[in-house]
This record gives structure tokens, sequence and C-alpha cells, in this order.
């Protein structure tokens, strides 16, 4: 079982002078769910590198035993140190991709031709994706084979608009997840605000916000589990 994870790049949080970047539970909690499996994990991003770390995500008050798991792990920070180039990664060479939300990813992964194809490529080969928090908004250039946005007509979800209002940050973000997937014809849903929500449909799985990262990636595992068998 090979896993590839994406990570931002971006570190601007707009115009505010405040830091953004990946969240780091949205790393660490599927970082072990996907390596207890016994899963290869290949980490990119577009500069490649050390991605940049929302320092909210590292508070006290946000930390869990995955996150502390993870910053003691020597092989996993240095893992996370050396991201490699997101354009020199192939879907061929993995078995399924997971995008990490932190607001990082709305600024480059969003835009990002290179993110936009590789995601195209892992769906006509037929591999599942999966995205938690804000990373679903990825998707919002993606396409189907036939041309189509790729979430159209797909149960999906993603940082919800009240979830965005309560860090207010509603008027700071490029666009709003919840908005954007409606407006590419996805069937939005979504749970409480904080609450794990998961939802899969055909080769996409989403994940609404941090506490649904775990979920999200053990989804991914029980999809690739099936397909082994």
């Amino acid at each position: 079982m090979k896993i590839l994870m994406v990570l931002t790049s971006h570190d601007r949080l707009g115009d505010t002078g405040r830091k953004t970047g990946f969240w780091l539970e949205e790393l660490a909690a599927p970082y072990y769910v996907f390596k207890d499996a016994g899963a290869q994990i290949t980490l990119a991003s577009p500069a490649g590198g050390q991605p940049p770390l929302d320092p909210k995500s590292n508070e006290p008050d946000t930390q869990t035993d995955a996150t502390r798991r993870f910053e003691a792990d020597h092989e996993a920070t240095a893992q996370l140190a050396a991201t490699q180039k997101l354009d020199t990664v192939r879907q061929d060479s993995f078995d399924a991709v997971f995008y990490p939300g932190g607001h990082g990813p709305l600024w480059d992964l969003a835009e990002d031709r290179g993110s936009i194809g590789l995601i195209e490529a892992f769906v006509a080969a037929n591999k599942p994706v999966a995205l938690v928090c804000h990373a679903p908004g990825v998707l919002r250039h993606v396409k189907t084979p036939a041309g189509r946005p790729l979430v159209e007509g797909k149960r999906v979800t993603g940082f919800s608009n009240g979830e965005e209002e309560a860090v207010g940050l509603t008027d700071i973000v490029p666009f709003l997840v919840e908005d954007e997937l409606v407006a590419k014809g996805g069937r939005y849903e979504k749970g409480p605000d904080w609450g794990e929500f998961v939802l899969t449909d055909g080769l996409l799985i989403t994940g609404q916000n941090p506490g649904s990262s775990a979920l999200a990636a053990r989804e991914l595992v029980a999809r690739l589990s099936a397909r082994a068998v």
C-alpha cells in the first residue's frame, strides 16, 4: 500500500500579516493511520522541502495524541522536512493520494496545475482521492475525464461556512470551501461544527474538519484493503 500525502507550501494568511500553512492534526492523524496499517508514505509539496505549519495548529489546545506522537517521531519529522517537489511525483507510483488541509491549500494547491493534473490522473486511473477540512477546496478546478467538474453530483463535505465564521476568516480566505463545492455542482453535506463527519462517493473521500482526518484516513485504508482482497 503506497500513499502520497500532498501538503501546501503557502504560509501567508492573505494580507493579515499572520502565518498559515498545513494543519498539524490533519497530517499527523492520517499519517499514523497509514503507517500503522503498514503503508509506505510519501510526502510532497509544491516547493518541496519543509512545508509551513500553521502555528495555531501546534498550540496546546489543538494538540492531540497524534500530533504529539508526530513531533516526537524523528523519522516522521525528517520526512516532513524533506518533502518531494510535487512536480516530480506521478500517480503510477502510488495506490492513493491524501490531502491534509489548513488554510494554505486555498491559495496554492487550489490553483496549482500540477496538483490539479495529479488528482485528475489518480481519478483516470481509478485510484481513490481523500481530502480533509480545507483541502476539498483544491478540487475547484479538477475535472473528470469527460471534462466535467469532479465534484459535480458527488456527495462531498469540507470545512463549513459556519466553521470558517467561527475562526474569523470568512473575509480573509480567497473562497469558502462549502460555497465552492456547491458552485461546482457538489452535493455538499455537513455534520455539526467541529464534529467528525466523512463522506465517500465513488473515488472521493472527504472529511469536514480536523477532527475528521483520522476517519477519512481509515476510510481510505479500508478502500485500499478491499481492493487488495
